[in-house]
């Protein structure tokens, strides 16, 4: 049975991640299964520009698959105002330094997680409080994604750890696939490891 060990910055991702895979693994291959540890959570900025913390956690990453049934570790940040291209090639290219025996997949999420949100927001009206204005948009473009959430959230607030699960269980996978490139990315890097053997 093959595993992803996961990487992730937010807390909200630990429980939001997995839930999200599993929809990725039915979407694509229906009736497979893919074990999903629960992920590590690391803090980027201490992750990135820390070799030491950098080099704990990909380790401990490591010791989780067994490689010889293709498990895999991948790695799930936000850019923020970074360029996900250039920085998922940097992490990419200093973990194979400390595992080179292990396939890692890099995604970086243009701005934000939630920004797979925007892009699926017609299919989430009326989920968590969610309300689609019916504005098409740029889903990559909002610095801010959390916050644009909280404001089609009326009378409350998006909550990470609350709302990131319940909306990634929703959320209609074409619609993000459609409407974010980075989405798109982990599409193709779940593919690459899961479907290609």
């Amino acid at each position: 049975m093959t595993a992803v060990v996961t990487v992730v910055e937010g807390d909200g991702e630990v429980q939001a991640l997995p839930i999200l895979l599993r929809r990725l693994t039915e979407w694509y291959a229906p009736g497979e299964y893919i074990n999903i540890p629960t992920p590590i959570r690391v803090r980027k900025d201490r992750f990135i520009n820390k070799e030491d913390e950098f080099k704990k956690h990909l380790l401990l990453a490591a010791a989780k698959c067994n490689v010889e049934e293709g498990d895999w570790v991948l790695i799930l940040l936000d850019a923020d105002d970074d360029c996900p291209v250039v920085l998922a090639d940097q992490i990419k290219n200093r973990a194979s330094a400390y595992i080179p025996h292990v396939h890692v997949s890099v995604v970086i999420a243009k701005r934000e997680y939630e920004a797979w949100f925007i892009a699926a927001a017609p299919s989430l009206n009326g989920a968590r409080g969610f309300i689609y204005d019916g504005i098409q948009m740029d889903a990559e473009e909002p610095r801010n994604a959390k916050g644009w959430m909280s404001e089609h959230m009326p009378g409350k607030s998006y909550k990470e750890i609350m709302d990131q699960p319940a909306l990634s269980a929703a959320m209609d996978l074409q619609q993000a696939f459609d409407g974010s490139r980075s989405f798109r990315k982990l599409c193709k890097e779940w593919k690459n490891q899961f479907l290609v053997r």
